[in-house]
């Protein structure tokens, strides 16, 4: 996978207050109570479930930072395809490290390779037709910029990262300026150059009136196949046209064979079902 890793000044922060969350006021009373200082384990992080590998460097994180001494060498890197039992990386060091890092850990890596795994869902379902898969901005507080990234481990791309790439004019902001035009019109008086501007549209009527405006962008929210077809030839590649709402892995490749340049999906990164690893002991 040639996609390089997010920067360690993203990642830190996020993993160590995710640590702290869990070690609380006194830390990790259990391991300090139960194993003896100074003994060491191997163990391995292994999966549990076939799927794509996500967050090999939160985790890693997550076990450096609560002791410099533990060691983890990755069998399969991020983008990797594994299978159930198939060993992912082995973390090596201090046993009470390893076990107080190890939910923080194999939080982030199960929930991001759960993310990689949907995504890469998608994708296949859509292969053969020219449409992008992407996320949107229905992330996890904190999290979005590791979600986004697990979304193009799994193939997938990514919409706005917030507020301030680009303009979205939704059917509300539409509503509240009191119509497309205007929307439109205050939108391009006020952005720069590289900003983009996309408008929502529910209707091929909507549609029409927003072409004449020439936007960036049309999300074509809950329309149907059909509609969606008669949206392209409408478009004829005058914007880029996004398909959007309630689509699954079933009702994706209708949606992609119309002809639409992307596919955004919300569950990818809201509601996407972690990938099962876990952290196995004995030794190698």
């Amino acid at each position: 996978m040639n996609l390089p890793p997010l920067p360690a000044i993203i990642l830190e922060p996020l993993v160590r207050a995710a640590l702290l969350e869990d070690l609380g006021r006194a830390g990790d009373v259990t391991s300090d109570a139960v194993v003896p200082r100074g003994h060491r384990v191997t163990t391995v992080l292994a999966a549990r479930q076939t799927g794509i590998v996500a967050g090999l460097d939160l985790a890693m994180l997550a076990f450096r930072l609560i002791d410099q001494d533990v060691e983890m060498t990755v069998h399969r890197a991020d983008g990797s395809e594994v299978v159930q039992g198939e060993i992912i990386a082995s973390v090596v060091g201090p046993a009470r490290a390893i076990l107080t890092a190890e939910r923080t850990a194999l939080n982030f890596l199960c929930h991001l390779s759960g993310i990689a795994t949907a995504t890469a869902s998608v994708v296949a379902a859509v292969r053969g037709h020219g449409a992008s898969i992407v996320c949107t901005r229905k992330t996890t507080p904190g999290l979005r910029a590791v979600e986004k990234y697990a979304v193009r481990v799994g193939g997938g791309s990514n919409h706005r990262f917030g507020l301030d790439d680009a303009i979205l004019i939704k059917d509300n902001h539409i509503a509240i300026a009191g119509g497309i035009r205007p929307a439109v019109e205050r939108a391009r008086s006020c952005v720069g150059h590289l900003v983009k501007i996309e408008v929502e549209v529910d209707t091929l009527a909507q549609l029409e009136e927003v072409l004449a405006l020439a936007p960036d962008a049309v999300l074509l929210d809950n329309m149907s196949v059909d509609e969606l077809r008669q949206a392209v030839v409408m478009v004829s590649g005058r914007a880029i046209t996004e398909a959007s709402g309630r689509i699954t892995v079933a009702t994706a490749p209708a949606i992609a064979a119309t002809g639409v340049d992307l596919i955004s999906i919300g569950w990818l990164t809201h509601s996407a079902p972690i990938l099962d690893i876990g952290l196995d002991y004995p030794k190698l």
